[in-house]
C-alpha cells in the first residue's frame, strides 16, 4: 500500500433512516457491533438506524450513538484488510468514532459517552430555542463579524468552519435569524437551516461540556495508534492524557474542519477515506484538498471501490 491514508468520520447531519443497512445485510458479522451498542443504550440501535422513525433519529441523544455505531460498523470492515491510517479525524461527534478506530477508547465506552453527550447537549438549551444554519459564500472574517453584529440579540457564533465558503453558525434562534439577515446583506449566497436539534459548538454548550467532563474522566483512555487531528485546535494529538481535555474543549468551541483537513495534508495524507453514513465530508475535502484522492465507505459498492483503490 503506497498511499498515505487519512480516515475521517462524519458527525450530525449525516444521519438518515436506513443508514448502514446495506452493509449490515451484506456482512452478518456486523450484528455483534449493533448488539453490543444496544446492550449499552437500552434500545435496539439497529432498528433505529434502519427503520427510524426520522423524528427520533434526528434527536441529538439518539443521533449521536446511531452515527457512532454505523461508522464503527463500516470501519470494522476496513480494519482487517490492512488499512493503517497515518492520521484520523472526525467532525464533531465523529471525533469519538475516530478515537475508537485509533484505539483511544473502547467502543462500548464511546457508545455510553455519546449517549450522555447528546443528552447533556439537549438539556443545555430548551427545545425550539436554538437554530443552526449553513452560510454559503462568505469568508471566515465576514461570518465572525456578522455574528458579532447580531450578538446584542442573543448568543450566535461560528460553529463549523467546514470548507472555503461554507461556514455553519449556531446559537439562540433570534440571534441566528438576525445573523442570517446581516449575512445576506454582506453577500451571503444562501443560508440553509440544518437538521441539528441543538446549537452545538457555541458557548451555549459550556454547561454540557462541564457535565461531560465527569463522564470522560471515568473512562479508560489509551495512546492512539495514529494521531487525531482535533476539532478544537486542528492539532495532532496522540497521548491518552490529551484526549479528555480536547473533547471537553470541543463542545463550546468551533469545529475547525477546513484547517483540520489542511493539517492532515501537511502530515503527508494523500488519500482520505470517509467512513460512515453519507458522504458530506468527502464533498468538503474535495474542495479543501483538490489534489487528494477522496473515497468513502457507507454501503457495499463504496466499500468495494475503496478496497480496490487502496489495495
Amino acid at each position: 500500500m503506497t498511499q498515505k491514508i487519512g480516515v475521517v468520520f462524519p458527525g450530525q447531519g449525516s444521519q438518515s433512516v436506513g443508514m448502514g443497512k446495506a452493509l449490515y445485510d451484506a456482512h452478518p458479522s456486523l450484528k455483534t457491533v449493533y448488539d453490543e451498542a444496544s446492550a449499552v443504550l437500552g434500545y435496539d440501535v439497529a432498528e433505529l438506524c434502519f427503520t427510524g422513525p426520522a423524528e427520533r433519529l434526528n434527536l441529538t441523544e439518539f443521533t449521536q450513538p446511531a452515527l457512532l455505531v454505523s461508522s464503527i460498523a463500516a470501519w470494522r470492515l476496513l480494519a482487517p484488510v490492512g488499512i493503517r491510517p497515518i492520521a484520523v479525524a472526525g467532525h464533531s461527534l465523529g471525533e469519538y468514532s475516530a478515537l475508537v478506530a485509533a484505539g483511544g477508547v473502547a467502543f462500548r465506552d464511546a457508545v455510553g459517552l455519546v449517549q450522555k453527550r447528546g443528552r447533556y447537549m439537549s438539556e443545555a438549551v430548551a427545545p425550539g430555542t436554538g437554530l443552526v444554519a449553513a452560510l454559503l459564500g462568505l469568508n471566515a472574517d465576514a461570518v465572525k463579524e456578522v455574528c458579532r453584529a447580531a450578538s446584542p440579540v442573543g448568543v450566535v457564533a461560528a460553529a463549523n468552519f467546514n470548507s472555503p465558503g461554507q461556514i455553519v453558525i449556531a446559537g439562540e434562534k433570534a440571534a441566528v435569524e438576525r445573523a442570517i439577515v446581516l449575512a445576506k446583506e454582506q453577500g451571503c449566497k444562501k443560508a440553509i437551516p440544518l437538521p441539528v436539534s441543538v446549537p452545538v459548538h457555541t458557548p451555549l454548550m459550556q454547561q454540557a461540556a462541564d457535565r461531560l467532563a465527569r463522564d470522560l474522566g471515568a473512562v479508560r483512555w489509551s495512546d492512539l495508534s495514529a494521531p487525531l487531528v482535533n476539532n478544537a485546535e486542528a492539532k495532532a494529538i496522540r497521548l491518552a492524557g490529551e484526549i479528555q481535555a480536547s473533547l471537553i474543549r470541543q463542545l463550546p468551541s468551533s469545529v475547525l474542519w477546513e484547517e483540520t483537513v489542511h493539517v492532515m495534508g501537511s502530515m503527508g495524507v494523500t488519500t482520505v477515506v470517509e467512513v460512515g453514513p453519507g458522504a458530506v465530508l468527502a464533498g468538503l475535502i474535495r474542495r479543501i484538498l483538490p489534489g487528494a484522492t477522496v473515497l468513502n465507505v457507507n454501503d457495499p459498492k463504496s466499500l468495494d471501490a475503496t478496497l480496490k483503490a487502496v489495495s
